[in-house]
């Protein structure tokens, strides 16, 4: 083993090869010397409070079931202790739902949250902070720039992980030993990729994580489920390189799921765990021999990790098996608890003796560097990253260039009227509030997703806050920092026709750059406090609505109320408006009067009459000080600085951790026994045959530069897969099996960005299936599990899947016991009232999660069933039990198709028909599992008889990337693998059918909408109900902004200054357009991705989705729109009539739900980059809202024509006469020369042009609510089929060409 060790090979490989170039090669990875760290855990519990919360628990409380103090604890880990030593590789066994990843959560520290009770001791040297102790985490969610490729990725992190004194050439150095080591080196040069952007296979992502980790150079480093997506050669080669890390003197912990049977032979210590019980803690040495003294004995030629696993787990897919597998386990569990009393090892912790501490000097202090070095790394890779996605670094230009020529062009030359000073007024503030509003809006959502590589790193040590938000604005100081504010102030400063003064210009861009810093940096700050955007962006709007209204344009400064008119000193567009207007109203005249306009009475400016046309007038009537321009510009550099430091703070001193969901405890188990799955649907006996013809795969990608490249996926072959057996593909990453299974399922569309390209045939009994008959006749289980709803349990995701899928013609009873009983067959039993989860709050293991895709994708009883690494990420015993389920599919006539990594030992005998790719796409070998072995004997590679064949298979056709000789060895053995398949393969013989398939009209159809429709309203509601941050997006930001708007406006007077401020309260209601998009950007996007992969599966149409989503919305837009007009009619001061209460009410439910409306067309259009959306929208409400008519009094003839189109326009076309009407203003009390000007609501209505018919402006606001979801529903309808029309017109003009 060791010799086999060294040279990077599995045992038995080596001997066979007699490859000379693999004698005592070893990789020297070029890594500081550690110091070593023991870690002693005794007694450790974890327990988690699964009480009802919220809701439930006062819903309990009135029908007295418990009383508010009643707690119930749920038991994760229990009792657990072991003694891992300095220099070991220690495993931690068991299957899905054990408690693996919390007991690695506990080890790291990386677990948290008010319901946890974690009890015990873990010890690290003889002291309880991981802190004092250079570690690293390796998670089960890889957390890579996308744009980055593999190198650039370990390049950077070299650059912050590795100490100061490393040189350059050093860390480069390490960078290329461990692309070597990990076998990173066919894809150093390939971006990261991500769902949207293709890029790196999953294997090749978990090992640059790997990568990552390694490159800190930690002395403990722990790893979950490190093996996970990678095959089986791969895997072996990943874990060997842990174990010479092991040997250097590092601690290194995992939990691993499959190990192949070389891999157990490297583990040092092991932790075997049942339940979250120990059932063995030890050496591996020491283990077998333990569990043979209990009367368990391996087995000759069975991989002893899956034996322990099995032997560990409980079966729950029948009674008998259940009580008997339950009492095994128990007794394993007293059995270990009565030896572990007992053992010499745990004498230490009773004599309250310690192993001598280490001194260990290499915590965050050492590790953070210097200052500088960061901010150079991170200013790089940021600036990378930020040109690599030109649509996001794209966006805020085109938005700053969008607002300033519409902008600009609404107020375009105004002139030195009554109308054109008012409308300057809102150039000013269009200026100030909105383009500084959309900014923050852009950088909370692009935050939101940022910020989880600053948590990770910043947990490990190796960035710091400052760094982080230094290099964030260095990294955007050419790019987006200046320019956007340099190209909005010289567009729309010039186009508006302010004094073409430079001192006039230079300080109306040098406040707009202060706002554009204070945007950002209140971004940062909102996303301090919350990571998600529903949360973040309620901060965001609440801030900015206090800014607005403080501002002192909608409602003057001086008329605010007393109680709160100090916010108006904490609002930053108070002191940015009040500056941009002096700088043009008094701020470059010498004239006490300030900037005289033009007015129409015979004397001039000396007429008193002419007052209103003074800049001096202006800014008293925005009271504002005629001497406000420095002061201000002081006081916004002031808010920069604030809101920097805020952020810093907050980031500095919160701590982000994983949460853990509420479980739902049940005495009641529907799951008890054990019914067959048998076929329902009419083409039961239906046997398809699924043969390729010389299939292949190419991908066209097109830059934004409009430069093309082509990749080959796939080569040319031909295979047959059977009914009746298992269809196994196999091969290394990136060997493009499930680009295979993608094309077979149809799941490949074209973008503007890339094209498919493939040949071949593929048959189904001898003939060519048309896309509905592919979609009807398969089923595809993908690798991820995003189909899931995070806040149901399993069993309620199993309920509704199977209403939805199923035929109509099974009842409710006999469609809810397919689904219990397809539970019970998966061994989803244990966890089936847990919730799922997701990434903020974990739920059930991710080998549950991967059950229940599967499970949801049997429910239908496909004839073909597509399984992309249907065992990824379960425990040995598990995918066993799973691949058991499948081979019952399988033999009841279905054609089942898998892609599998690492196969257990016992399986490949199961194998029917076997599909070997090598990296790159090209074939090996096609045919019976069978002929497999012979065929690859004949060329003189012979299996040994104690070697798992399927790992054999993967060994002989993966390339050794770690050492160099070996490297041209192993490409050579391919190449010669790949020519002699070439040379003797030939259409495969196809099977004679007689089967026919399916007519059409016998084909499987999406549920009808109206069956669709109710499970989704109901699944929504209750994933919606139990989701903290949907329900805060969709109630708290209008209540919130009604209760400010009440706060800041009441009560309305009726003087000539509070004119402005009653045409300023109406107006801010349009700012709800806002909410309403908020609203859906922080809800529709989690819900599109379920609705897209279940779209896909043809489980019902977009109509019942888009019905769905909207009746689960309207409920809290009208409950919302009627507290809105509450707040706003009875407590502001408007006439308190019925009418006007309806009319606030409904105009407030139409914005909101135009808003919505508008986040779904965009959301649906840009669904591969919501920032982006996010960002176009903005821009449009800005527009919309600028256009209304008060705050630019007139618009050109296009857009006021275009205006049409707005719910703004019809909005503040009923709301304004049914406020002004029969409103008389008096003079302000402090006026000492009487008054003059507007003197009734009649005539500020002709002065705004808003003196329509209210009634037939409500009815227009009804129409745009109607017309605008009517188009969402277009767009998401045309949009899901296949990419829309733009889809259908390119594959148009592809095939005349």
């Amino acid at each position: 083993m060791d010799k086999d060790l060294e040279a990077g090979l599995p045992s038995g490989q080596a001997d066979d090869d007699k490859d000379p170039s693999t004698e005592k090669i070893q990789n020297d990875l070029s890594l500081h010397a550690v110091d070593p760290v023991n870690v002693h855990v005794r007694n450790l519990s974890v327990d988690i409070d699964v009480s009802p919360g919220g809701l439930a628990a006062l819903s309990n409380v009135f029908k007295r079931r418990q009383t508010p103090s009643t707690q119930l604890y749920k038991n994760i880990l229990h009792d657990v202790s072991a003694n891992i030593q300095s220099g070991s590789l220690t495993a931690v066994l068991g299957g899905s739902g054990s408690g693996k990843t919390t007991m690695l959560h506990a080890l790291s520290h990386r677990i948290s949250g008010g319901r946890l009770q974690i009890k015990g001791k873990i010890l690290y040297n003889g002291d309880p902070q991981l802190s004092n102790v250079r570690n690293a985490y390796v998670m089960q969610n890889d957390v890579l720039l996308p744009t980055l490729t593999v190198r650039e990725t370990l390049l950077y992190a070299a650059e912050l992980r590795l100490p100061p004194p490393t040189t350059p050439a050093e860390r480069r150095q390490v960078v290329e030993d461990v692309i070597l080591e990990l076998g990173l080196k066919e894809c150093a040069d390939t971006r990261i990729g991500n769902d949207i952007h293709k890029g790196c296979s999953g294997g090749e992502k978990r090992r640059t994580s790997l990568g990552v980790q390694m490159l800190a150079n930690p002395s403990v480093l722990f790893l979950d489920e490190v093996t996970t997506g990678l095959d089986a050669a791969s895997a072996f080669q990943l874990v060997r390189t842990l174990k010479l890390l092991a040997n250097k003197g590092r601690t290194i912990i995992v939990t691993i799921h499959q190990p192949r049977s070389e891999i157990w032979g490297l583990f040092d210590g092991l932790v075997l765990l049942s339940g979250g019980a120990a059932v063995y803690s030890g050496s591996r040495e020491d283990c077998l021999p333990y569990f043979e003294g209990l009367g368990f004995p391996l087995p000759a030629f069975v991989n002893p990790a899956e034996f322990l696993v099995d032997l560990a787990a409980i079966d729950n897919r029948s009674v008998d098996l259940e009580q008997e597998s339950t009492a095994r386990v128990e007794a394993l569990r007293q059995a270990w608890r009565k030896a572990n009393d007992n053992r010499a090892s745990w004498i230490v912790e009773k004599t309250g003796e310690e192993p001598a501490a280490i001194n260990v000097d290499n915590g965050k202090g050492q590790r953070l560097g210097y200052l500088g070095r960061q901010v150079r790394v991170l200013t790089a890779r940021t600036v990378k990253t930020t040109y690599r996605d030109p649509m996001g670094m794209s966006g805020s230009l085109i938005e700053a260039l969008t607002m300033a020529i519409i902008t600009g062009w609404i107020f375009l030359n105004l002139d030195g009227s009554l109308a054109g000073i008012r409308s300057r007024q809102g150039a000013l503030y269009t200026a100030s509030a909105l383009q500084g509003y959309l900014i923050l809006i852009f950088e909370t959502y692009r935050l939101t997703i940022d910020i989880e590589l600053f948590d990770r790193e910043y947990a490990e040590g190796v960035t710091n806050v400052s760094s982080f938000l230094i290099s964030r604005r260095l990294a955007r100081l050419f790019v987006e920092d200046l320019p956007v504010p340099l190209l909005y102030s010289v567009i729309f400063y010039f186009m508006v026709g302010f004094d073409a003064q430079a001192d006039q210009f230079l300080v109306f861009f040098a406040i707009n750059l202060l706002l554009h810093y204070i945007a950002v940096n209140l971004a940062m700050l909102c996303v301090s406090v919350s990571r998600d955007f529903a949360g973040a962006s309620l901060i965001g709007n609440m801030a900015y609505t206090i800014q607005s209204l403080g501002s002192g344009y909608f409602v003057q400064s001086n008329q605010i109320p007393v109680w709160v008119r100090w916010i108006k000193y904490t609002a930053y567009v108070f002191y940015g408006f009040g500056a941009l207007a002096a700088n043009e109203f008094v701020g470059h005249t010498s004239n006490p009067a300030g900037t005289i306009y033009d007015c129409p009475a015979p004397g001039g400016a000396s007429d008193p009459a002419c007052e209103e046309y003074t800049g001096a007038y202006v800014m008293r009537s925005l009271g504002f000080p005629s001497n406000w321009i420095w002061r201000p510009i002081i006081a916004l550099v002031g808010f920069v600085l604030a809101f920097y430091l805020g952020a810093g703070i907050i980031l500095r001193y919160k701590t982000v951790g994983m949460g853990i969901s509420r479980a739902r405890p049940t005495e009641v188990d529907n799951s008890l026994g054990k019914e067959d799955l048998t076929a329902q649907s009419l083409d039961e006996r239906l046997r398809v045959t699924v043969s390729l013809e010389n299939y292949s795969l190419d991908i066209e990608k097109r830059e934004w530069t409009l430069k093309k490249s082509m990749k080959s996926i796939l080569k040319p072959f031909s295979t047959v897969f059977e009914p009746g057996v298992l269809n196994v593909i196999m091969g290394p990453s990136g060997s493009g099996k499930t680009s295979l299974l993608n094309l077979m399922a149809d799941r490949l569309h074209d973008s503007l960005a890339t094209s498919y390209k493939s040949t071949g045939n593929m048959r189904f009994n001898n003939t060519i299936p048309s896309a509905e008959v592919v979609k009807s006749m398969c089923s595809y289980v993908c690798q991820d599990d995003d189909a899931l709803l995070a806040r149901l349990t399993v069993r309620e995701n199993l309920h509704f899947a199977a209403g939805l899928r199923l035929p109509t013609h099974l009842s409710k009873i006999e469609k809810r016991q397919r689904a219990e009983s397809v539970l019970l067959k998966l061994g989803l039993k244990d966890c089936a009232d847990n919730l799922v989860g997701d990434d903020l709050v974990k739920g059930i293991s991710g080998g549950e999660k991967r059950r229940v895709t599967i499970a949801i994708q049997i429910l239908t009883d496909p004839r073909i069933l597509l399984l992309d690494e249907p065992t990824s990420g379960l425990d040995a015993f598990t995918a066993s039990s799973i691949m058991t389920v499948l081979r019952g599919l399988a033999e009841e006539g279905r054609t089942l198709i898998l892609t599998i990594h690492q196969a257990r030992s016992d399986l490949f005998t199961h194998f029917g028909n076997v599909l070997l790719l090598a990296r790159g796409g090209s074939p090996v070998f096609a045919g019976k599992g069978s002929s497999m072995l012979p065929h690859f004997a004949s060329l003189g590679f012979h299996c040994p008889t104690d070697t798992n064949p399927a790992d054999f298979a993967l060994d002989l056709i993966t390339v050794n990337l770690q050492h160099a000789t070996l490297e041209a060895s192993t490409r050579e053995k391919v190449r010669s693998l790949i020519h002699d398949w070439d040379n003797q393969s030939k259409q495969p013989d196809l099977p004679t059918s007689s089967a026919q398939l399916p007519a059409p009209t016998a084909l499987r159809t999406p549920t009808p909408t109206l069956t669709a429709l109710p499970l989704l309203l109901r699944r929504s509601a209750l994933n919606f109900r139990r989701s903290p941050p949907a329900l805060i997006a969709r109630t708290t930001q209008v209540l919130g902004f009604a209760a400010l708007l009440t706060l800041f406006f009441a009560p309305l007077r009726t003087d000539t200054y509070s004119i402005q401020t009653r045409l300023g309260f109406i107006q801010e209601f349009q700012a709800l357009y806002f909410v309403g998009m908020l609203q859906n950007v922080a809800v529709y996007p989690a819900e599109r991705a379920v609705f897209r992969r279940e779209h896909a599966d043809a489980a019902y149409h977009p109509l019942a989705f888009f019905l769905a989503y909207t009746a689960l919305e309207i409920p809290f837009e009208i409950l919302t729109a009627c507290l809105f007009a509450c707040l706003t009619v009875l407590a502001a001061g408007l006439p308190r009539t019925p009418a006007l209460f309806f009319a606030v009410a409904a105009n407030c439910f139409a914005i909101v739900s135009c808003g919505e409306s508008l986040g779904i067309v965009f959301n649906t259009l840009f669904a591969a980059h919501t920032g982006f959306a996010v960002n176009v929208t903005s821009t449009l409400l800005s527009l919309a809202t600028i256009m209304g008519g008060v705050v630019s009094l007139d618009l050109p003839p296009f857009l006021e024509a275009w205006n049409h189109l707005s719910p703004v326009k019809w909005s503040l076309g009923n709301l304004a006469p049914w406020t002004l009407r029969g409103v008389r203003f008096g003079c302000p009390k402090d006026d000492g020369g009487g008054c003059g000007g507007l003197r009734t609501g009649e005539e500020v209505l002709r002065l705004y042009g808003l003196d329509g018919d209210p009634g037939l402006n409500l009815v227009g606001l009804g129409v745009c609510v109607l017309v605008y979801r009517f188009v969402a529903w277009g767009v998401l309808e045309g949009r899901v089929r296949r990419g829309g029309w733009v889809w259908r017109v390119m594959k148009k003009e592809k095939n005349k060409r």
